[in-house]
């Protein structure tokens, strides 16, 4: 018998709260939402993949008078957010299989969805939000940089299995998608969670061509 995977949907809605706890305010997650803030027009409409806690991110942006929503594989997470961050719309879906009219928004944050998605999912969903974007629409991705694919790893408590991809050839993928890469940084971050272990965080900036 096969030893079962922990979905992003089970790990989540187990997790909960629990993981704003843990991770707070990433240095690269806030770094990407004052990069958003400065560049979108007013009242911009934000897509924001893998919601969870609506907080920082949804929060901030609706804060800032932008139109928010967002989406989450996690019931539990979505009913979270709805709840703390009533200023912004939140959606139970998974992004693979979620469809938005193309040229809809004007960004799309995608913070930490891929990890427990397969390689080709992730292409997948490059493609979908650079479709989705607005022409010069804004596209911000944070996650954690690795040349892993399907490796069973511990995550506050739950077993789960996890793909990345090494920095560059993430950001390849995210050219390859059809959208223009206007920074990356990365930067060790640590979450507040007892034997919790540093971990690299990878912010790519992106646009979509036009005006």
């Amino acid at each position: 018998m096969s030893e079962h995977v922990t979905t992003a949907a089970e790990l989540f809605d187990a997790i909960g709260a629990g993981y704003e706890e843990a991770f707070g305010r990433p240095p690269m997650v806030a770094a990407a939402v004052r990069d958003l803030l400065a560049v979108l027009p007013p009242q911009a409409r934000v897509l924001d993949v893998g919601s969870g806690t609506g907080r920082p991110v949804a929060a901030d942006l609706a804060a800032a008078g932008h139109r928010v929503t967002g989406i989450d594989v996690s019931a539990e997470m979505v009913r979270i957010a709805r709840e703390q961050v009533p200023g912004a719309e939140f959606v139970h879906a998974d992004v693979r299989e979620w469809e938005s009219a193309p040229a809809t928004w004007n960004a799309v944050c995608a913070f930490f969805p891929f990890l427990q998605m397969t390689r080709a999912e992730t292409g997948q969903v490059l493609a979908s939000a650079a479709r989705w974007l607005v022409s010069g629409g804004r596209f911000a991705l944070v996650t954690v940089p690795a040349d892993l694919e399907d490796v069973p790893v511990d995550f506050l408590g739950h077993q789960v299995r996890v793909t990345s991809f090494p920095a560059d050839a993430l950001a390849g993928l995210v050219r390859a998608s059809g959208l223009e890469v206007t920074d990356t940084r990365a930067e060790t971050f640590a979450p507040d969670q007892p034997g919790a272990q540093p971990e690299e965080h990878l912010l790519i900036m992106a646009r979509k061509p036009g005006k």
